[in-house]
């Protein structure tokens, strides 16, 4: 078990303990759409509640048996951020759907339940071990992106014909938006991404000019072996192709060097 998994199956044990259905906890932190602005903290912590022990029960079994490894594959902070993320953002939807399609006594029923973070770990799960099989009702093996594609068709129909009606089924597709929104997020702050978009960016910015005026600052017998050795294999790629073939990292580490000059 990894420590944020853990965690938060603790918390909504907990919370079902000491603030289960009928107490005046259960009331404080209960989602209602309408009270939303009034009380900002039941976007977080309705997450932590439950209406009974099956809708405990049936949200903690995903985040028991896929949260450990997706948290070892994202890291503990990022694993919580996603979670508490993809349920946050299941809220805003359910929220806005009910809105949009229910009378203004709508946006008084309350929402509790962990289904929306939990739905965010299936699609990060299905995300970096697709054909990973999981077994449906303990006993049919199905591929997760098989079944997160199956939750999302359940929850567009139960949602658009009525069915089902006392649970919200666009929460559980913002959960799956709410999981993606962070991967993404992630991604984009990734060291890898920020070196390419450097690159581009430095790909557009470098003419020919400026290309030759830090070649000629860069003196060879500073530089490291390794990056002489680099800066040895960008010299014949000039020579013979010529500067319109650079490609954006060998741009970029001319204007690493060729603005300093050292190694």
């Amino acid at each position: 078990m990894t420590p944020v998994v853990g965690q938060l199956l603790l918390l909504n044990v907990l919370g079902l303990l000491f603030a289960g259905p009928g107490t005046p906890l259960f009331q404080e932190l209960q989602l209602v759409p309408a009270l939303m602005l009034q009380k900002p903290w039941t976007l977080i912590t309705y997450q932590f509640l439950h209406g009974g022990t099956s809708h405990l029960f049936f949200n903690m079994i995903g985040l028991f048996f896929l949260g450990p490894r997706l948290e070892t594959r994202l890291g503990s902070r990022h694993f919580l951020g996603m979670y508490l993320v993809s349920g946050l953002v299941g809220a805003l939807v359910h929220i806005a759907y009910t809105g949009i399609t229910a009378s203004a006594g709508g946006l008084y029923v309350p929402m509790v339940g962990a289904s929306g973070a939990v739905y965010g770990v299936f699609l990060a799960f299905a995300r970096f071990w697709p054909h990973e099989k999981i077994l449906l009702w303990f006993v049919i093996p199905v591929e997760i992106r098989i079944f997160v594609i199956g939750l999302t068709v359940l929850s567009l129909w139960f949602s658009l014909s009525g069915g089902q009606a006392n649970v919200a089924h666009f929460a559980h597709l913002g959960g799956f938006l709410g999981g993606w929104l962070y991967l993404r997020w992630k991604d984009w702050r990734s060291p890898a991404s920020q070196f390419q978009r450097k690159a581009e960016n430095v790909g557009v910015r470098m003419k020919e000019r400026d290309l030759t005026a830090r070649w000629s600052r860069i003196d060879p017998a500073t530089l490291h072996p390794v990056n002489r050795e680099e800066y040895e294999r960008i010299a014949d790629k000039i020579r013979s192709l010529g500067w319109a073939e650079l490609t954006d990292r060998e741009r970029v580490f001319i204007e690493r060097f060729g603005g300093t000059a050292t190694g």
